[in-house]
């Protein structure tokens, strides 16, 4: 008995042993393997995104094993090592036949079904972020959820009466601030350092028009979401920055975009790297890697409007910078969870959001406003003034009325005499070679301009703008059948141009911004 009782227990052990091996195992990171990098650095694949997103065979720690052992043998081929040992879980992208009877907009309406995924499968080692529910991604390299983009998908899904898969986004996006605490940039395991500009509480908005009641539904994640966004609010006079809070003089704070990382991101590692190479010291590294990063957190990735004064993207230097639509997001959020609390018949803590987003509102117009140039700028702290650059961020407060009718006539001036091209508006008036500047054109900047000059009664601006940009749509539509993410704003025999990676076809914000015109320009021609 006692030897069979010596037996059980020292297998009990070298089972334990085994278990505690192969827990040590599933614990590596493929980001910081020997591996990874080698993969990365090798441009295997065009896009370095492709890498990430493949799923491994076998737990990270052995095949990094693997790799080490047989990488120096003769013979040995990085790719096909890769090849054999990773496979392409991800769901096939955009492949349909173009029906060349459809116009723009029923090509839209057609793609919901061809962009919409299920709920995820989970997949061991893969990088994805498996979703509960039904969900639409934007379309080209992107497959999977993104966050800011699905609020301008989310108001398309609306107008095409598509009202149950808008309320699964929002459940997925709940679901992820209750897992995760906030909405990460992407549902990618290498999204989960940072977040993406916050719209959640536009989207409940959005499918709350009905019913009001879904403001309460939601305000268990829309005040998480806030606790995350004003994590580090410092008490007293601390003028400290804390991850996405600055706080100022005289007890004030404002937001800023922060990405917890300081390396290269996992999905451009080969050109964060080299970027980062002729700095001089480890910490200048990091820095720059933290910059790009949170450059990525605010959608604009890349664009001047980030840049230093050296120029270029290696002066990146948005962690310095307090975003002017950044801090609109959270005054309507502030706003939002007001309304839910008085909903929900919560008076004290209404009133407490209430003066929460009256004081962001007031902070806003004294940090963001150049009487001067007659916008709105973002911020530098580090420099305590604001940066020279235009750009269509300078449109949000008129998209969330905190601009006074005096400024919002400014601001439609420089809208309509700078930044309005043939075929819609150019996001900056810099043309540096990054995507998020001129001559690029993105929908969802359109869709802010055009509603902020509508909330000021600038209805002919606002048509002009419309129509521009729905004959470009249209005009590329029927050249390629395709919807593209951004378009070239100022030639118009071209696409667009810049960025880490080519123009992407699909798209969920482009399409929903489309049908959201659409919409519009039908009900402002309506006879009364």
């Amino acid at each position: 008995m006692k030897k069979w009782l010596l037996g059980t227990l020292l297998l009990l052990f070298i089972i334990g042993c085994k278990q505690s091996e192969q827990t040590k195992k599933e614990a590596v990171s493929l980001y910081k393997t020997e591996l990874f990098k080698e993969v990365q650095m090798s441009a295997i694949f065009e896009d370095s995104k492709t890498f990430v997103d493949l799923v491994p065979k076998k737990d990270i720690a052995i095949l990094e094993e693997e790799y080490i052992k047989s990488k120096d043998n003769q013979g040995f081929n990085l790719e096909n090592f890769v090849l054999e040992n990773f496979e392409n879980k991800s769901l096939k992208g955009l492949q349909f036949e173009l029906d060349s009877t459809q116009n723009m907009y029923s090509h839209i309406s057609h793609m919901w079904d061809i962009l919409k995924r299920n709920p995820d499968s989970v997949f061991a080692h893969s990088s994805r972020i498996a979703l509960p529910h039904n969900y639409i991604v934007p379309g080209g390299r992107f497959q999977e959820i993104y966050y800011w983009d699905s609020y301008f998908t989310l108001e398309g899904l609306l107008v095409d009466q598509e009202e149950e898969i808008a309320q699964s986004m929002v459940d997925n996006f709940a679901f992820l601030i209750d897992s995760l605490g906030f909405i990460p940039n992407g549902t990618r395991d290498y999204y989960k350092t940072r977040s993406q500009p916050p719209y959640f509480a536009l989207m409940v908005d959005a499918i709350a028009r009905n019913d009001e009641n879904l403001m309460v539904k939601y305000l268990p994640q829309m005040t998480k979401e806030y606790n995350y966004w004003i994590e580090g609010e410092a008490t007293g006079d601390s003028l400290k920055p804390i991850k996405r809070v600055v706080n100022l003089n005289g007890g004030m704070t404002l937001n800023r975009y922060w990405d917890s990382g300081n390396t290269p991101r996992p999905e451009s590692y080969k050109e964060d790297y080299l970027l980062a190479q002729n700095l001089t010291s480890d910490s200048l590294k990091q820095r720059l890697y933290k910059n790009l990063r949170s450059a990525a957190a605010s959608g604009w990735d890349f664009s001047s409007r980030w840049f230093g004064e050296a120029g270029g993207l290696a002066s990146t230097e948005t962690i310095s910078i307090l975003p002017v639509d950044l801090n609109c997001l959270l005054y309507f959020m502030e706003k939002s969870l007001a309304k839910a609390n008085g909903i929900k018949g919560e008076e004290e803590v209404q009133n407490h959001f209430s003066e929460l987003a009256a004081s962001r509102k007031a902070i806003i117009q004294d940090y963001f406003w150049n009487e001067t140039t007659g916008f709105y700028h973002d911020y530098n702290f580090e420099d305590k003034n604001m940066t020279s650059k235009l750009t269509l961020a300078g449109v949000t407060p008129l998209f969330f009325e905190i601009a006074s009718p005096e400024q919002a006539e400014k601001v439609k001036d420089v809208i309509m005499n700078t930044f309005l091209k043939e075929g819609g508006l150019v996001t900056t008036l810099e043309h540096s070679g990054q995507q998020w500047d001129a001559p690029n054109g993105w929908a969802p900047l359109q869709w802010l301009t055009v509603n902020g000059l509508l909330n000021y009664g600038y209805v002919d601006e606002a048509k002009e703008i419309m129509t521009r940009w729905l004959t470009l749509n249209e005009r590329v539509y029927a050249n390629t059948g395709k919807m593209m993410e951004k378009y070239n704003v100022e030639d118009l025999s071209l696409l667009s141009g810049g960025g880490e990676y080519p123009t992407q076809d699909g798209f969920g914000w482009t399409n929903g911004v489309a049908l959201g015109f659409k919409k519009i320009l039908e009900e402002l021609d309506r006879p009364n």
